[in-house]
């Protein structure tokens, strides 16, 4: 074997060597799992360059080869189209698969779940004290949401669709507002559109307003269109509606009993001296409720009061109304009927 052979013979090696090592290496630091101890998150900031990137992971040990990273995101096209946004990292995933996730967007949602029957406040604080969303800036108020829906002169109560909204980190906390407003819009319209000939009702509006006393008269699904049937009859009728929850609504929040002065005293809210329906919504209701109240149940039902189980006793008539409440409300002593 001559000289330049063996030399040829050498390079040979070495450079299979060479490419042995870097495939190694390259299978372990992009292909293989980061085997962390727990689920981690990294966040990507709007600007953040890639090599910006690439030395975060680095500090936290998960880049031991930046270059090799760097090439394997330049071959598959993946500089320059990292997203911004909050990733989760888990034991098993792998830098070739972070950073697909990364060129893709495929972020963390984070979830807010806005029960029926919340008050249009109590929205406002939770959107305002998720840690993932970002707060509406100082005066942070229901007046300035409504002024921002376009709305500045609405009263805020009831405009808000209960639901679970999902989304990614630092979204506007007023974004949430606006999705569920939109959402109410739509579901309202649906509902006033299919609502039952002859509805007593005149608008949308209204239409909201009694849903929100429904959503708060009973949370049982079976008993919706029986309560809703209940209060549009008395609409029919002129019978006053006569539901606590109104008057509630008008006291301190967390008020749960009414006193016999409080069912007396007149005001915009207490539908026990006044004739129809209170002048705005009494609470965010759902789309059971709103649907309900605008296909209620065909009934003769005039009256309902708790049986103290979460469900109803549902009548027809005073006289059996009166005999329930004895029954469910005062232990059978009739002699206290008209007591609170």
């Amino acid at each position: 074997m001559g000289r330049v052979s063996f030399f040829v013979l050498l390079l040979l090696v070495a450079t299979t060597l060479v490419g042995a090592h870097l495939t190694t290496t390259y299978q372990k630091q992009v292909l293989q799992p980061l085997e962390l101890e727990r689920d981690e998150i990294i966040v990507v900031r709007s600007g953040q360059g890639f090599r910006q990137i690439i030395q975060e992971m680095a500090e936290r040990g998960w880049v031991r080869h930046p270059r090799l990273v760097e090439a394997h995101a330049r071959y598959h096209g993946i500089v320059g189209r990292l997203q911004a946004g909050e990733y989760e990292v888990q034991p098993d995933t792998t830098l070739a698969m972070l950073l697909d996730r990364m060129a893709r967007g495929d972020v963390v949602r984070h979830r807010i779940t806005v029960p029926e029957g919340w008050t249009a406040a109590a929205f406002l604080d939770a959107v305002q004290s998720h840690p993932a969303l970002r707060p509406i800036p100082a005066p942070a108020d229901l007046e300035t949401v409504m002024a921002e829906l376009g709305l500045p002169d609405m009263h805020p109560e009831g405009w808000f669709l209960p639901d679970t909204y999902v989304f990614s980190r630092n979204t506007a906390a007023l974004q949430i507002l606006k999705m569920a407003h939109h959402a109410l819009n739509e579901e309202l319209e649906s509902a006033w559109t299919n609502r039952i000939e002859e509805h007593p009702l005149n608008t949308p509006y209204e239409l909201l307003i009694l849903a929100s006393i429904i959503e708060k008269e009973t949370g049982q699904a079976d008993e919706r269109e029986l309560v809703a049937g209940a209060f549009v009859n008395r609409l029919r009728k002129g019978i006053r509606l006569q539901t606590d929850p109104t008057l509630l609504y008008a006291l301190e929040p967390g008020t749960t009993r009414l006193t016999r002065a409080e069912l007396r005293r007149d005001h915009p809210y207490n539908t026990y001296t006044r004739h129809g329906l209170p002048p705005t919504p009494i609470a965010l209701p759902g789309k059971a409720a709103i649907r309900a109240a605008a296909r209620p149940a065909e009934t003769e039902v005039l009256f309902f009061v708790s049986r103290n189980d979460g469900t109803h006793h549902f009548s027809n008539t005073y006289a059996e109304h009166r005999a329930a409440v004895v029954k469910y409300q005062l232990d059978g002593d009739g002699s206290r009927y008209g007591a609170r």
